[in-house]
């Protein structure tokens, strides 16, 4: 016996000795809970999205709601709707400043960035953007930045069952998600002393009458990942505003009308939540009428808008300068009217709805200056835009709606 411990009481030795032999004690399951299913997330997570996600960005549940009413922010950036093009989503991320193309690694600083929404649908990189937005938010506030995705109308129409959009590059995208979520699961359920995870397939119909049944397990995938209370829509849209206040700017993805100020934005941003986070038949109020927030385009179609109607609403919200809309594709670029109070941000980018050259909105000088960047014109663009124009029908799983135009900024390279 050593000399440290030859004096020692009996029953410190005792206890030493407890100890080495529980040190030696094979670990099980229930020694690292934790660790085990972090492990099989990030597994997941890497599968699907070919990234890692930090552990602040990976956990399963909903995030809280950030507040609706956000300071003014120094520089202030808003990207219009993205639909499942992960190309330009980085082409527009990158000339906004906001990332590094290379990395992918959040560069923006302080600035405070607005995704108006429309990230799914019409594109086959949907959950590929969500994965990258979730990782850039969380690099975003460890540099005193942020970056905020709305709810549009096509999270909305998703989390409802309504796939009228959807494309066959978005259907297997969700069939892989699908494949390595069991995967996730099978590994969970080896562990005994993990709590048994939900099986959000449970009950999801297998067969889909009028449905090909060739894209059968495409619909059951999307169905269990977007349902409310589903993986995907709890992780990567539950936590999302639908209007969002950012100094003297009102974010939306379709417009506001007087009666959506009077019911509350507090109340609309929370009852979309509630709605996404717990799996009942129940739809929000203002979402699914043909005027609703996410749907609405009294000051985004075209320039002879009811400035009058917008002036009385944005009088109604204390602050308030200005609407920025996504929703109805700009042909010629982001555009306002109304003296600048009616700002509109769809540029219609994604190769499912017309394949537009990408520009983004910036906002400085306390809200004071306000600058469009644009990515060089070129050529092909140009002609794909009027071929897009042209064409009366579009292959796919649904016709997809042509929208609106006007004119732009400042040019920079992408």
């Amino acid at each position: 016996m050593s000399n440290k411990y030859k004096n020692k009481p009996h029953k410190e030795m005792t206890n030493l000795q407890s100890n080495q032999t529980k040190s030696m004690e094979p670990l099980t399951c229930a020694s690292l809970p934790h660790s085990l299913s972090a492990f099989v997330d990030a597994f997941v997570d890497f599968s699907v999205g070919g990234l890692f996600l930090p552990p602040s960005a990976s956990s399963a549940t909903s995030p809280s709601l950030p507040p609706s009413r956000l300071p003014p922010a120094s520089r202030l950036v808003a990207i219009g709707d993205l639909h499942g093009d992960f190309h330009k989503t980085i082409q527009s991320l990158s000339l906004a400043g906001l990332v590094d193309p290379a990395s992918l690694r959040w560069i923006g600083g302080s600035s405070v960035a607005v995704q108006v929404g429309d990230v799914l649908d019409r594109g086959g990189d949907e959950l590929r953007i969500l994965y990258l937005i979730r990782r850039l938010q969380t690099e975003a506030e460890r540099s005193g930045g942020r970056l905020m995705m709305l709810n549009g109308n096509h999270e909305t129409m998703n989390v409802a069952r309504n796939f009228r959009y959807i494309t066959l590059a978005g259907l297997e995208e969700f069939k892989n998600w699908a494949k390595w979520y069991r995967a996730g699961l099978a590994m969970k359920q080896l562990c005994p002393d993990l709590p048994r995870p939900k099986d959000p397939f449970k009950g999801v119909p297998k067969s889909f009458p009028g449905v090909k049944p060739e894209y059968w397990d495409g619909f059951h995938a999307r169905i269990a990942a977007l349902q409310p209370a589903g993986p995907i829509t709890t992780r990567f849209l539950s936590g999302n505003h639908t209007i969002l206040i950012v100094g003297d700017s009102v974010f939306v993805h379709g417009g506001l009308l007087r009666k959506h100020v009077e019911y509350g934005l507090d109340r609309i941003n929370r009852d979309v939540r509630s709605w996404m986070t717990v799996n009942e038949p129940k739809l929000p109020m203002f979402v699914f009428d043909r005027d609703a927030v996410v749907w609405l385009r009294a000051f985004s179609d075209g320039f002879n808008c009811d400035c009058t109607q917008l002036q009385e609403v944005l009088s109604l919200i204390p602050g308030a300068r200005r609407m920025v809309m996504g929703h109805t594709i700009q042909t010629e670029g982001i555009n306002a009217v109304c003296g600048d109070q009616a700002v509109r941000v769809d540029v219609g980018l994604s190769k499912g709805c017309g394949d537009g050259v990408p520009e983004v909105l910036e906002i400085t000088g306390g809200g004071k200056e306000v600058r469009i960047l644009t990515a060089s014109w070129n050529r092909v663009y140009e002609g794909r835009k009027q071929a897009w124009e042209r064409k009366e029908n579009v292959e796919g799983l649904a016709w997809l709606v042509r929208e609106s135009s006007r004119v732009k900024g400042v040019e920079t390279k992408a």
